[in-house]
């Protein structure tokens, strides 16, 4: 069962309207700028970063730009700030080369931005984006794609759908499994389900939630002509080959049954231990049949019978919803809604933290790391989450196939310093990784077969580089991809000067606007360069994690691993008859995994975030997200 990418496309403009205030004063800081995002009309982002056009149509470079730094003078009450270098101790990470070009380019941007300012341009920010509400304002970013529950595998679109739609099952924020709308889910040996709905339930226009609303989903899901992402959910459900098929042998799935109004029946190729838990996931979740009369229209204005309802979607600015009064599930509103504000980065979100103008904030961005507990006192958040970060390349890209493949990325592995990026650049936020999955998993194994390929080991690094040499010569640079509007530019920046300072291979980060951007690059197998991704749970299972990223058959799996081996040893842990037994077989799966080295482990997640004081509660969820419906003004 899967989970969704990481971590955030934030694309609301900076704040401009600070520049106009004479307290203000501008810095120039040097640092690798990300590119711009030019979806909104109008002036240039200040608060976020300046610099050239990259779209997934066409990618033009600026990879060596400055950043503008506002400062609040003495007696101001303006804030906000965007520092992209890495912490101090960190800065031999970096390339001297670098700084007198960027001093440079610098020195230009101070000029533009004060021209900016003297012309009086505006922006927006969460405060002006239109007004104060009760909404609890919160961050989000532009989804990937419409709002299809079995379409979304990424976080943006998934923190929205799960708002809008409810399962049979529901995760409270530890991540245990609750009914939600299963009635009863009856097997005698976790193949064959018999699941009754419970009685009332309405979507939000109106129309009943039925048995056949859940069984019209799933095929649609599952039916390999609708391309979903999230289709490979429903493979263990007999039939799942013939509507894969091309041309499809069939329309549904033949191991779903509707038997009733309130009942259905499923059948699956073979025993499953985490099936029952899977259901509360968003693939599983029920459509109305409006949704089959114009299914593009439908994800732009979904109809739900969740928590909450769609109000607006103004795209690349905010999303709102309110509570939804059909929904009758464990998991009411106690709230009067939510507005999704998109940020173009996490500095202009934590400023707005700090002036109240957001209520909540998933993630700190690196340049408050130090601060960000005095800042908030009582209403800073610390929780260690399910969240894995990796650096993947598709084995089609030349150099990354067959052996020469495996011997690079376990190079690139062993080049990588993640003991100095966690503790200089996270502060401890972050911990190196020791497995495929997350430590706060259920049956998570701190020293499994060759997890020490997850070591910073420069000797071998080198040998096994100069093994993969002996296949086929290296040549060209190393580029590590990551979306400029999600916190990652530090980290990719120090990995990828650690790789070219282990390696002596030219290696620098690449940045894409959004994360928007760098997705549809992903998924389209076209991005043709190493790239930074990270997983996110949907429910505390590592066979979730595991099954989604690396099995063969896998929609998500973006890296391209293949491997009879793996997807045996993970469908024996599926069918496993205990917990402790399928633990086992999960470990063996991994220890394949490390042998062949699919893609990068980087890092565990302590997640650091915050609450405004408008907000009474707010609390993060076992995943990283926030606990949304008990948020409390």
């Amino acid at each position: 069962m899967p989970g969704r990418r990481q971590r955030g496309d934030q694309a609301v403009l900076g704040r401009v309207d600070e520049l106009r205030d004479p307290r203000v004063h501008i810095v120039a800081a040097v640092g690798n700028a990300d590119d711009t995002d030019t979806r909104h009309a109008g002036p240039p982002v200040v608060g976020g970063r300046i610099g050239k056009t990259r779209t997934q149509y066409g990618r033009t470079k600026a990879r060596e730009m400055a950043s503008v730094r506002i400062h609040p003078m003495a007696g101001s009450d303006a804030c906000g700030s965007v520092d992209p270098e890495p912490p101090h101790g960190c800065r031999h990470l970096l390339d001297p080369r670098e700084s007198l070009l960027r001093l440079t380019k610098a020195m230009v941007l101070v000029a533009a931005a004060v021209l900016t300012a003297g012309l009086g341009l505006t922006g927006c920010s969460s405060s002006d984006s239109g007004g104060d509400t009760d909404l609890v304002k919160v961050n989000g970013g532009e989804p990937q794609n419409p709002l299809i529950p079995t379409n979304t595998n990424e976080n943006m679109g998934g923190r929205v759908v799960d708002r809008l739609f409810a399962g049979l099952k529901y995760y409270d924020a530890n991540g245990n499994a609750h009914d939600e709308m299963a009635q009863s889910i009856e097997t005698n040996d976790r193949q064959h389900y018999k699941i009754t709905i419970k009685p009332d339930w309405k979507f939000s226009d109106g129309t009943p939630v039925t048995a056949k609303s859940f069984v019209d989903a799933w095929n649609y899901g599952a039916l390999g002509t609708n391309a979903q992402l999230q289709s490979f959910v429903f493979e263990p459900i007999v039939g799942f080959e013939d509507v894969q098929s091309n041309p499809p042998k069939a329309q549904t799935l033949s191991g779903l049954k509707v038997v009733d109004d309130k009942t259905f029946t499923v059948d699956l190729k073979r025993p499953s231990i985490d099936f029952v838990t899977g259901l509360g996931f968003a693939p599983f979740y029920p459509l109305p049949d409006v949704a089959f009369k114009d299914i593009k229209a439908f994800g732009e204005h979904p109809v739900g019978n969740g928590p909450y309802k769609l109000t607006s979607w103004e795209h690349n600015v905010k999303i709102e919803v309110v509570p939804n009064p059909e929904y009758h599930g464990g998991r009411p509103a106690k709230n009067k809604g939510l507005r999704f504000v998109m940020y173009q980065s996490y500095d202009t979100a934590y400023a707005d933290l700090q002036a109240d103008n957001l209520d909540a904030l998933d993630l700190i961005p690196d340049s408050a790391l130090t601060t960000y507990k005095k800042d908030l006192g009582d209403r800073a958040i610390s929780k260690d989450i399910a969240y894995k970060q990796s650096i993947g390349i598709q084995q089609s890209a030349p150099h990354w196939g067959g052996q020469e493949g495996v011997l690079r990325r376990k190079a690139i592995s062993a080049a990588i310093d993640r003991d100095l990026i966690c503790d200089k650049i996270f502060h401890g936020t972050r911990e190196p990784a020791r497995d495929f999955t997350a430590k706060t998993l259920p049956g998570f194994n701190n020293d499994l077969p060759g997890v020490d390929a997850l070591k910073f080991n420069p000797a071998e690094a080198k040998k096994l580089w100069a093994q993969a040499d002996a296949i086929s010569p290296w040549s060209g640079r190393y580029e590590i991809a990551y979306n400029s509007d999600g916190n990652h530019q530090g980290w990719v920046d120090a990995a990828a000067n650690s790789i070219k300072n282990t390696l002596g291979i030219d290696a620098i980060g690449t940045p894409y606007p959004t994360f928007k951007n760098i997705r549809d690059k992903i998924t389209s197998k076209t991005i043709g360069t190493a790239f930074r991704y990270g997983w996110q749970g949907d429910y505390p299972t590592m066979l979730e994690f595991l099954s989604v990223q690396y099995y063969s058959f896998s929609n998500g799996n973006d890296v391209e691993y293949k491997s009879p081996e793996f997807d045996n040893l993970l469908n024996a842990a599926y069918a496993a008859p205990t917990e402790q037994e399928s633990y086992k077989l999960v470990a063996q799966a991994q220890a394949v995994l490390l042998r062949d080295m699919a893609d990068i482990p980087l890092w565990d997640y302590t997640m650091p975030g915050g609450r405004s004081t408008k907000v009474k509660k707010a609390e993060m969820s076992w995943s990283g997200l926030f606990d949304f419906e008990n948020i409390e003004k």
